[in-house]
C-alpha cells in the first residue's frame, strides 16, 4: 500500500492527493469541485465534531439550524460582507423543471423564475441576524449563544479534497451580546477553544493571533485565527473567530432595550472550523507510509491481527484475543479484531499502517504459548513483544505517549521553521525555504499587497505570544522603512 504513495520529497501535493484517496478518506464527486467523504474519513470528522460540540456546550452554546437559502437582498445589507463573498456565490434562479419538448430529458421551466434569487449559503451571518431581530427586544434576551453544524457552498475554481471544495462541512457559531466587552471576550474565548482542540486532540501546534485588515473576515471588526504549519512549510488557517461589532445588527436593525432604558444595537461574534481540519490533520502528521492519526481522533485506536496456520489455532487465538479486547474496551479503548482470511497478515499490516491506526497488535501460535503479543506503534513504526498480562494498561499508556509524541514532533518541526527577517532581500530568500517568518511591516494594505504579489506570502496574523526574542519590539518595515509596532507572521499558505 505505502509503495503506491508518491513520496513527500518527490511531490508533496501528489502525496497528499494519493493519501486522501488510498486511505479511503474521500474522493472527487460527480459534481465538479465537490467531494464524497467516505466512511473512514467521516468517522474521523465525527470524532472532531463530538469533541468540538462538547466544548461548545460546556461554554454555554446550543445547537440550532438555519436555512440553506438566503435571499439575495440580505447579502446587500452589509457592504463589506457582500463584497467579500460575491464572487463565490451559487445562485438559485428557478424553482421547477419540465420535460424538454423534444423528449431529451428535462429543462428549466422559464415560467418558474423566482421573484428574488436565492443564494446557497456561503456563510450564515445574514440569515441568522435577520432571525435574531425577531428574538431580541431587551437586554433580558441576551446573550444568544447559537452554533450550527451545516454545509456551505463557495464556488471555488481550483479545488483540493478537504482543503478547498465547492461544498464543505463546518460549524458556525453566531452569538449576540449586550456589550462590546462581552462580545470581544466571546470571540477570544472561542479562539482558545479551537486552539485547545487543535493542540490537545489533533496534536497540532498552532499560533494564535489577529488578522490584518486585508485578511480579516468580510464584515468583521477583528478576525482572530489559529495558524498551523504543514510539513511542506506552508501555513494553514485552521480556525477563525470574528468580533463583528455592531455591523450586522445595524444592517438588520437588531436593537435592544438597555438596562438604563435606552436603545442600542446588539454586539456580535461568529466563529467556525470546517472539514479543512481533515487536511490539516493529514499534512501535519502523516508520512510516506500513510496516515499518522492521533489516538484521540482515530476511528479505532487498536487493531489486532491473528497469525495462524489452522482454523483450530485461529480459534484458540481468537479466544485469547477476546479476553484482551474486553479489557481494552473496559478502559475506553476502541479496538478492531481482523480475523478475516481473505487477506494475508502482511497485507493487513500495510493496510492499517496506511490508515494510521495508532497501535497494531499481532498474535501467533508462539505468542499463544508464551502468553505474549507483538505491539507496533504507528508513529515510530517500532515493535516490541509484551506479556498479555496487564497489556490493557500498557496500551492505555502507549496511546497517551503516541498522542504526546506526535504533538512534540510537529512542535519541534515548527520551532525550526520560525525565522525572522530584517530586510526585504533576506525575507525573499527565507520565504523560498518555507515556514513562518517574523518581520516588520508598516501596517498599510499597499505594502501588504506588494509583498503578496512579489513573494506569494501573506500576513497570517499578528501573534499574541512571543516566538523569537524581539517579536514585540518596535522596528522599521522591511519594505518601506516606515515605523512598525512589532513583527508580524508571514508565510505562504493553503
Amino acid at each position: 500500500m505505502a509503495k503506491e504513495l508518491t513520496p513527500r520529497s518527490e511531490n508533496y501535493s501528489q502525496w497528499y492527493n494519493d493519501l486522501v484517496v488510498k486511505a479511503d478518506l474521500a474522493e472527487n464527486a460527480a459534481v465538479r469541485g465537490c467531494m464524497v467523504i467516505k466512511p473512514y474519513g467521516y468517522a474521523i470528522w465525527e470524532k472532531m465534531q463530538n469533541e468540538l460540540d462538547r466544548r461548545f456546550k460546556e461554554t454555554g452554546h446550543q445547537n440550532a439550524y438555519f436555512p440553506l437559502f438566503i435571499p439575495k437582498s440580505f447579502l446587500s445589507k452589509e457592504a463589506d460582507h457582500v463584497e467579500g463573498f460575491a464572487k463565490e456565490c451559487a445562485v438559485v434562479t428557478h424553482y421547477r423543471l419540465k420535460t424538454n419538448p423534444d423528449g431529451t430529458g428535462v429543462v428549466v421551466d422559464p415560467e418558474a423564475k423566482l421573484e428574488e434569487e436565492l443564494i446557497v449559503r456561503p456563510t450564515s451571518e445574514t440569515i441568522i441576524w435577520s432571525t435574531y431581530k425577531n428574538w431580541i427586544q431587551s437586554y433580558r434576551d441576551l446573550p444568544i449563544l447559537c452554533n450550527q453544524w451545516a454545509n456551505v457552498v463557495r464556488w471555488e475554481m481550483r479545488t483540493r479534497l478537504f482543503l478547498r471544495t465547492a461544498e464543505f462541512l463546518w460549524q458556525e457559531g453566531h452569538t449576540a451580546h449586550e456589550t462590546y466587552q462581552e462580545a470581544e471576550e466571546e470571540a477570544q474565548k472561542m479562539l482558545n477553544v479551537y486552539a485547545d482542540f487543535a493542540e490537545n486532540i489533533m496534536s497540532m501546534p498552532v499560533i494564535k493571533g489577529v488578522k490584518s485588515e486585508t485578511e480579516r473576515f468580510a464584515g468583521a471588526v477583528d478576525t482572530y485565527t489559529i495558524e498551523a504549519l504543514m510539513q511542506d512549510g506552508k501555513a494553514l488557517q485552521s480556525g477563525t473567530s470574528h468580533f463583528l461589532g455592531q455591523n450586522f445588527a445595524k444592517a438588520f436593525d437588531v436593537t435592544f432595550m438597555t438596562r438604563d432604558g435606552k436603545t442600542d444595537y446588539v454586539w456580535a461574534t461568529s466563529w467556525g472550523v470546517s472539514t479543512r481540519l481533515m487536511g490539516a490533520l493529514i499534512m501535519t502528521h502523516s508520512d510516506d507510509n500513510g496516515l499518522v492519526l492521533p489516538p484521540k481522533l482515530a476511528p479505532f485506536q487498536v487493531v489486532i491481527v491473528p497469525i495462524f496456520k489452522s482454523q483450530e489455532q485461529l480459534s484458540q487465538i481468537s479466544e485469547k484475543v477476546q479476553e484482551i479486547m474486553d479489557k481494552l474496551k473496559a478502559k475506553g479503548i476502541s479496538v478492531k479484531y481482523d480475523d478475516s482470511d481473505a487477506k494475508k497478515p502482511g497485507w493487513k499490516f500495510a493496510e492499517y499502517e496506511l490508515k494510521g491506526v495508532p497501535v497494531r497488535l499481532a498474535m501467533g501460535g508462539r505468542d499463544l504459548e508464551n502468553g505474549t503479543i507483538e505491539v507496533c506503534r504507528r508513529d515510530t513504526l517500532t515493535k516490541e513483544t509484551v506479556n498479555i498480562e496487564g497489556v490493557e494498561n500498557y496500551i492505555a499508556d502507549l496511546l497517551d505517549k503516541i498522542q504526546k509524541n506526535i504533538y512534540q514532533k510537529a512542535f519541534d518541526y515548527r520551532k525550526t521553521m520560525i525565522k525572522k527577517a530584517d530586510s526585504y532581500e533576506e525575507f525573499k530568500e527565507k520565504i523560498e525555504e518555507g515556514g513562518f517568518i517574523l518581520a516588520h511591516w508598516d501596517g498599510t494594505s499597499e505594502t501588504e499587497a506588494k509583498i503578496k504579489e512579489e513573494t506569494k506570502a501573506t500576513i497570517r496574523c499578528v501573534p499574541f505570544d512571543t516566538y523569537l526574542d524581539d517579536d514585540k519590539e518596535p522596528g522599521t518595515c522591511m519594505v518601506t522603512g516606515k515605523p512598525s509596532k512589532s513583527r508580524v507572521l508571514f508565510a505562504r499558505s493553503y
